[in-house]
């Protein structure tokens, strides 16, 4: 009997000592403990890692935003400039516009003064001499200059002689009358009254009689 418990006892004994637990010496580091720091550092490179790069990007749209800034400015101001002489070149236009129509009245009505000064001569001889002929070739001479006057003016008379096409550009029929052949038909029998253009534009319609 005693040799018997002995055994049991034993086999209790290798029992327990398969069944201890197996811990690391003190002051040892485990794989567990290693693998886990080796992943925070990993993390902590990453985290520092994207915190660059955005702050990279955040440096990259500031610098964009403020070239944006600075070139919007820039045209802001060749804008306001631009506008400015705009504004100086269309008062100018229009000061010197108005000068020019001013002008130009003040030097037509200036070129009509010697004519003025040859009708009061004329008006005078009229009055000094019976001569119908003298009377006649002075007529004749102020009209010569005045309308060379007006030539040199741009204002030029319109063709409207007899046998002239009629042009509805140039001539206004005041009425018409039956031709005496086929070939006067649609062009000018008479004119009424003489009709001028100014500088190729109609200064006004020559009026006409034309066949019909």
């Amino acid at each position: 009997m005693k040799r018997k418990k002995t055994k049991h006892m034993d086999k209790n004994k290798n029992h327990g000592n398969a069944a201890a637990p197996q811990n690391p010496v003190d002051g040892e580091i485990s794989v567990n403990d290693i693998d886990n720091e080796f992943v925070e550092q990993q993390d902590a490179e990453a985290a520092k890692d994207i915190a660059n790069e955005e702050a990279d990007r955040a440096a990259a749209l500031q610098k964009e935003l403020d070239d944006t800034r600075a070139q919007l400015e820039k045209e802001k101001k060749e804008y306001l400039f631009l506008m400015a002489e705009f504004d100086n070149f269309r008062k100018r236009t229009l000061k010197e516009k108005s000068e020019l129509i001013k002008n130009g009245g003040e030097n037509a009505l200036k070129g009509l003064l010697p004519v003025i000064d040859d009708f009061e001569r004329s008006l005078d001889a009229i009055k000094a001499s019976d001569d119908a002929a003298s009377i006649r070739e002075g007529v004749e001479l102020i009209y010569n200059k005045f309308v060379k006057y007006l030539e040199q003016n741009g204002v030029k008379p319109i063709d409207s002689a007899p046998g002239t096409v009629f042009d509805t550009e140039l001539h206004e029929a005041v009425t018409t009358f039956p031709a005496p052949d086929e070939s006067q038909k649609g062009k000018v029998i008479d004119t009424v009254q003489k009709g001028y253009t100014l500088h190729d534009k109609v200064l006004r319609h020559a009026k006409v009689v034309v066949g019909q």
